[in-house]
């Protein structure tokens, strides 16, 4: 409990730049993976949406279901990673560590 005006203000003003240091690092979250031929390489940010896509000389040896199936996956498995990086920092907001 606060027991004056300007305390209250702190705690707040606190809070807001905790709340602000959150928003930035979820907004900078960048996770890659790499399929395990090294055929496709997927780039996704904090919210899983796909920033980046390579592809090397080895999707020429894919038939188009297995090139479906190892884009898909490898998307997934950076997804799943920068969704698990981003648990964390809400983790440790919600706990005050930040």
């Amino acid at each position: 409990m606060v027991e004056t005006m300007d305390e209250l203000i702190a705690k707040v003003r606190g809070q807001l730049y905790r709340l602000q240091d959150l928003a930035e690092a979820t907004g900078g979250i960048r996770e890659q993976e790499t399929s395990p031929d090294g055929a496709v390489t997927a780039t996704v940010d904090g919210a899983g949406a796909l920033v980046g896509l390579e592809f090397t000389a080895a999707i020429g040896k894919l038939s188009p279901a297995d090139f479906e199936r190892v884009l898909v996956a490898t998307a997934q498995a950076a997804a799943y990673r920068a969704f698990a990086q981003r648990a964390d920092l809400v983790t440790a907001y919600n706990r005050g560590d930040t």
